[in-house]
This record gives structure tokens, sequence and C-alpha cells, in this order.
């Protein structure tokens, strides 16, 4: 399938779309937004509005049978992304999922093997793959060996508790796992596990143990957890989403010096070796997830170069969470 202007359709047009993702659909060359879908019609007709969308939907089955749409962003919750990606590649269309790509790697497993058999281009949005800063973090570590060979890999993630989970009868969906999966770990620690997948290879040999120390929603708040990668790399990670302060680091060891990056906010890669210590500082994109956006209009163009962000690479991401959620049943 090539595609000259990619023209896109969103399922789930919330604040995700506001900012991160929307506008970048009508902002990458060869692409245009044409059409956004969301259960309140209003609601999706204010954004259709106020973004320069010719249509807007109350139904995603209609958005899909658009014949003016060609492809279709998945920007809901994870709870339904397996039921409107198999919507989209019924219809023969690619579709871009928001992640963590759905639910459990099972149901990752099920959109991918549709995908293939349909021959429908399915991907994820694990944005930070194209992001100008870690693309820079990898050009370090594998292209210019800062650090020598990397031996070791440690991450971790501290967040004061919020005060929007003290309500416990309106609780965020990112809490409620029939609806996303997990908890906070699975919301956004997927994207530090998936980062480390495009910059190692899988994650092998995971396991975990979670708790759920402040009892102020159902899932877990803290997360431990090992895993090796098959160059004999070891690494640990450690989530807590109930603490004093916010502190975000990978910090990556070799025999040849360090390297630290936050996952999140656009702060400084900072490298030391030999040579002494360096800060190298590039900011994010006003809308973080364009560079990514550019890989999948380039991919479905026809264009050198794809997508880093795969239905494959997604499931292991997902894969990896699962063993860890299910490390704390043993």
């Amino acid at each position: 399938m090539t595609l000259d202007t990619v023209r896109w359709g969103i399922i789930g047009c919330g604040n995700v779309t506001e900012v991160k993702s929307g506008p970048a659909f009508q902002k990458v060359p060869h692409s245009q937004l044409v059409a956004v879908m969301r259960r309140d019609g209003d609601k999706a007709r204010d954004y259709a509005r106020r973004h320069g969308v010719p249509h807007w939907y109350d139904d995603a089955e209609k958005l899909v049978a658009d014949a003016d749409v060609d492809a279709v962003y998945v920007a809901t919750p994870p709870s339904s992304h397996k039921r409107y990606a198999l919507l989209a590649i019924a219809a023969g269309k690619p579709v871009y999922v928001e992640k963590p790509f759905a639910m459990n790697a099972a149901e990752c497993e099920e959109i991918v093997a549709a995908g293939r058999a349909a021959n429908v281009p399915v991907f994820v949005a694990y944005y930070r793959r194209a992001l100008p800063r870690f693309r820079r973090v990898r050009e370090l570590l594998i292209d210019e060996h800062a650090i020598g060979t990397p031996r070791i890999v440690s991450v971790v993630l501290h967040e004061p508790h919020h005060p929007r989970y003290h309500d416990a009868a309106n609780l965020p969906w990112h809490v409620r796992p029939e609806i996303s999966g997990g908890g906070i770990f699975v919301d956004i620690g997927c994207h530090t596990l998936d980062l480390l997948d495009w910059l190692f290879g899988p994650l092998r040999r995971v396991h975990g143990s979670t708790s759920n120390q402040l009892s102020a929603y159902p899932p877990e708040d803290t997360v431990a957890m090992s895993f090796a990668f098959d160059n004999g790399m070891l690494g640990t990670g450690l989530w807590n989403f109930g603490s004093l302060q916010h502190e975000d680091r990978i910090e990556i060891v070799g025999d040849g010096g360090r390297l630290r990056v936050a996952t999140f906010g656009d702060g400084p890669i900072l490298v030391e070796n030999a040579a002494g210590t360096r800060e190298i500082r590039i900011d994010n994109p006003a809308h973080i997830q364009q560079p990514l956006i550019e890989t999948v209009v380039r991919e479905l163009r026809g264009e050198t170069g794809a997508c880093p962000s795969t239905a494959v690479s997604a499931t292991r991401t997902s894969a990896v969470m699962d063993a860890v959620l299910r490390g704390s049943r043993d």
C-alpha cells in the first residue's frame, strides 16, 4: 500500500490529541487530518472546529467508513484499542495506535496477526524512538561508543502522590485496570521499557514485584523489576508513585563511562568518560509525536526508511509489563 497524501481520521480526540499528536497530522508534509470522532458528539464537533478538521463523528464505524479517511489513529484508552484497530484493519486502512498498544500482549498479538493477514500496516505511538534527544542518545551509545561497551542500566522514576487520586469515586482511567490494563507503571513506565528495547534489543529474563502501598486506587503504585539483554547487559527498574520528590533517571554504565538521561521532559543528556563530563541539551518539539508521525507518513508513501515503532516491538513491551505484573502474583 502506497499513498501520496495520507488523510487521517482520529478515533478518540481527547486530551492527548490536543497538543501532543493531533496538530502534527496537519503539520507533517503529505499528511492531513480530515476527520475526528468522539462518543460525545458535541466534543467531537468542538475539536473539529478548533483544529480546522472538516468532518466529525460520534461513531467510530462511520469514521472508518469515510472514503476520505486513508489511515486511522486510535487515541482512546487501551480497553478499546483492539476493537478499533481491528475495525480499521478490516477496512484495509493503516492504523496508528496509542500506547500501551493494548490491554495485554495477547491482545497485541491478535492485532499483529490481523494486520499481517490483511497486509495492513500497524504502528504504535512509542514516539520516543523518533525524538531527536533519544536519537542522539542512540548515536552516543552505538555509533560513537561514548561510554565504551554498555554493561548495565538502571531506571528510576519516583513521583509524589497526586491529589487527583484522592477521590476514589472519580479516579482517572489510567488507574482503573479494567480500562488501562494496570496502573501508572503501565501507563507511563511502558515508555521507558520500549525505549530500552529500541536502544539495546528485547528485554529478557524479566522478573518483577509490585505492591499497592497507598491503597489510593486498585492497581500497583510501586514496582521493582530486573531484566537482561541478549548482549549480556543487565538492568533494574524502580517505579514509585508515592514519593516525596520527583526523580526520573535512566543511567547506563559502560566500561568507558556513564550516560544519564530522563525518560520524560527535555532535560540534558549527561555523558561522563575519560575526556570529562559534558551536557547535551536538545529540546523536544512542540508536538512531541510529530517526528514519529513523520516516519509513519514516509513509510505509507513508500519513501526510504521505516517507522521505528512497530506492532511487533510494541507487543514485546506489553509482554514485559505482563511479566512484571504476573511476578507479583507468583
